[in-house]
């Protein structure tokens, strides 16, 4: 069974969900793959990974690092998971590319090349967000593309981290 429960963020509504496991999603309403993977069935609940994961948004939203996290439940396929472990290690106010992704699974796969797109498709589908920080991955040239609840709350998360700006940058749209 799923349980859902909500956030109030300075970036807008979160629903959070999860099992008996752990967490299992962290959406910004309204975001592209909003609760994609929530089964219909579902109940609103207030479970003790539910209390953990606000008091870590708490902490998070207030500028801080938090010192703990929270139970997850990371449900993909495999090379799924092995990127959104990767996204875990990322330290808090530093960014990778998704180059640097894609090496880094080549290289535990023992691979001699790894496709940076498919890496990104990875990050895209990462269903906990902030917590699985995919907003800490950039393009190669620094390009703040690919984040599914915006690259206006990409920017801001990075903000808040306190996380060195330079050289990155939000694309032009093409007309």
């Amino acid at each position: 069974m799923r349980y859902v429960n909500h956030y109030e963020s300075p970036l807008g509504g979160i629903l959070l969900a999860a099992d008996e496991t752990g967490l299992t999603g962290l959406w910004f309403e309204g975001q592209k793959y909003y609760a994609r993977t929530l089964e219909p069935k579902h109940e609103e609940r207030d479970l003790p990974v539910f209390g953990e994961t606000k008091k870590w948004l708490d902490i998070y939203f207030s500028g801080q690092e938090p010192d703990f996290m929270p139970a997850v439940h990371m449900i993909g396929t495999e090379f799924q998971i092995m990127v959104w472990e990767i996204l875990r290690q990322i330290p808090y106010g530093e960014v990778i590319t998704y180059g640097d992704i894609a090496r880094r699974i080549a290289e535990r796969k023992g691979l001699g090349h790894m496709s940076a797109q498919a890496a990104g498709g990875a990050v895209g589908h990462n269903k906990i967000s902030i917590i699985v920080p995919c907003h800490r991955v950039v393009g190669a040239d620094g390009n703040l593309t690919g984040y599914a609840g915006g690259l206006d709350r990409k920017m801001k998360l990075l903000e808040l981290e306190k996380a060195d700006m330079d050289g990155l940058f939000v694309p032009k749209k093409e007309r």
